[in-house]
């Protein structure tokens, strides 16, 4: 375990410089950032000092350079609009998206597993002849578009659920705000919850079955019914324990996936979270705060799928981490 951690660490690392470096080289593709922050009124002579003020005419590796020696000591930079430190704006923002994640796994869980386990267990029934063909309609439609959809029928049409942002939320901690505490909170976030669980659910309901029609295939399982073994018990205790290992490694990589989707959703239903933020501040040019995403999105991506792998060992316990980690 300590040997795999280790291994994690300077993967993590080498992840955030490769990040961070391709953050880097495309920001000057962005645009200019001073067409922002001041404006076209203004002459070349003070632009050309602003630039120098903000380091903008110093070579790609001066700025990686400091960019780096600061990002070890926690700055990731100054906003050029918020004109906060870009990794307290990303904070901020972060409440909202991992909430959103949130909601969008509990949706995935909890239908995925049982609807999964059915069409496995009874695959030529109308039903899971039904479940399926819809799946491949979910697996075809982009999350905007179902976004889209979703707000003209139940908020525009109907006016059950509010079309865009968070409604009554209540204060936790530091900046940390939740919709789970308020009925209007929970209004407000059912609808982007289940878009951006749109893209995933389908993927993971046919995973599931897939891998539930293959172990009920095994001899144990075989061997369980002929001793007698309750139904229930065979496939959900022993078949699907079996069943969630493959789906527990795909589940971390899209989770992580789930937190970039987040842009196109966010932007749809106007959610204050970091990916509508992000798209805010590449139209405003704000280079250090996109920079920042980037890093802060890897970072996630790194933990998840940390997480990921050391519970797939607690519930596998002949995987070695070591050799996973390599």
């Amino acid at each position: 375990m300590f040997a795999y951690l280790v291994k994690r660490v300077f993967q993590a690392i080498a992840v955030m410089f490769v990040i961070s470096l391709i953050g880097f080289a495309i920001q000057d593709n962005l645009g200019d950032p001073l067409r922002e922050l001041v404006g076209q009124s203004v002459s070349e002579e003070v632009r050309q000092e602003l630039r120098d003020e903000l380091g903008l005419n110093d070579s790609f590796l001066t700025q990686y350079l400091r960019f780096a020696g600061n990002a070890l000591q926690g700055d990731l930079g100054t906003s050029y609009f918020f004109k906060e430190p870009a990794l307290d704006v990303i904070l901020k923002k972060l409440p909202a998206t991992m909430e959103l994640v949130l909601g969008a796994t509990i949706i995935i869980i909890g239908l995925s597993i049982p609807v999964g386990v059915y069409t496995a267990i009874y695959p030529n029934t109308i039903l899971s002849r039904v479940v399926m063909g819809v799946s491949i309609i979910g697996i075809s439609i982009p999350v905007f578009l179902t976004a889209i959809l979703m707000i003209f029928v139940f908020s525009v049409e109907y006016g059950w659920f509010p079309s865009y942002g968070r409604g009554e939320i209540v204060h936790v901690f530091g900046p940390w705000e939740t919709n789970f505490a308020t009925v209007d909170g929970w209004m407000h976030i059912l609808l982007p919850s289940v878009a951006l669980a749109s893209i995933m659910l389908p993927l993971f309901v046919r995973l599931i079955r897939a891998e539930m029609m293959e172990v009920l295939q095994s001899e144990y399982v075989k061997y369980a019914k002929a001793k007698g073994i309750r139904p229930w018990r065979i496939y959900f205790v022993h078949a699907l324990k079996n069943t969630l290992l493959p789906v527990i490694t795909v589940g971390g990589v899209q989770i992580g996936t789930m937190v970039a989707y987040t842009i196109l959703t966010e932007t749809v239903f106007q959610w204050p979270g970091m990916g509508f933020m992000f798209l805010e501040a590449v139209n405003r040019v704000d280079t250090p705060l996109i920079v920042a995403y980037l890093i802060v999105v890897g970072f996630i991506f790194v933990v998840t799928n940390t997480i990921v792998d050391l519970i797939y060992g607690l519930v596998n316990p002949t995987v070695n981490l070591a050799r996973m980690g390599a």
